[in-house]
């Protein structure tokens, strides 16, 4: 989650909209908790509808640094199952750029959504978009708008794996991303799905 988009990076954006998530969760009256993990599961806010909840995941969100190891989601997995013993509805934010990515990952997503709603929040590359849309008058040019089409490409293939499985899944823009996972929390609890 280290690319940078209009001078933030993926993970900037992200924290910005658990942020504001976490703020429409307290006041829809739900419990809203956190846990950031990469290697290991760094920080943990459990989940409360208390006063100060705010606080302490502004806190817990604070002290996140980007690193550049690949996450552990047997980690994150395993920690969700000796926390959180009762069905929730967990989101998710990471980045796959590729379905093999996802294949590393996908077993331990599939193990998580059986007990709890999963929403995974992933990004679409913005950068990628603007050099498809750009016309090629270069062999060079060609090349990299190939390339970054099958790029956009993997990140539908994502989508549909992850729906296939009975994930739910955003692929959002970074600018669109807080918008994106507030509705799509609004969506879910319209539904009643929790």
């Amino acid at each position: 989650m280290q690319m940078p988009f209009d001078g933030m990076s993926l993970l900037d954006w992200a924290i910005n909209s658990t942020l504001a998530l976490s703020n429409i969760v307290t006041r829809k009256q739900d419990k809203a908790g956190m846990f950031t993990f990469s290697r290991k599961v760094e920080d943990r806010v459990p989940a409360s509808r208390q006063a100060g909840q705010m606080q302490k995941i502004m806190n817990a969100l604070y002290r996140i640094e980007t690193n550049f190891f690949e996450s552990d989601f047997n980690r994150l997995y395993v920690e969700i199952k000796q926390s959180i013993t009762q069905r929730s509805l967990l989101i998710l934010y990471t980045n796959f750029e590729t379905t093999d990515a996802l294949q590393r990952q996908l077993p331990y997503l599939k193990a998580i959504s059986r007990n709890h709603l999963l929403i995974v929040i992933f990004f679409r590359n913005t950068e990628l978009n603007k050099l498809i849309e750009r016309r090629a008058e270069k062999l060079n040019e060609v090349y990299d708008k190939i390339i970054a089409e099958k790029f956009a490409f993997e990140k539908r293939l994502i989508v549909r794996e992850l729906t296939r499985h009975g994930i739910q899944c955003v692929l959002s823009s970074p600018e669109n991303l807080t918008i994106d996972s507030i509705n799509k929390y609004l969506e879910v609890k319209a539904r009643g799905m929790v």
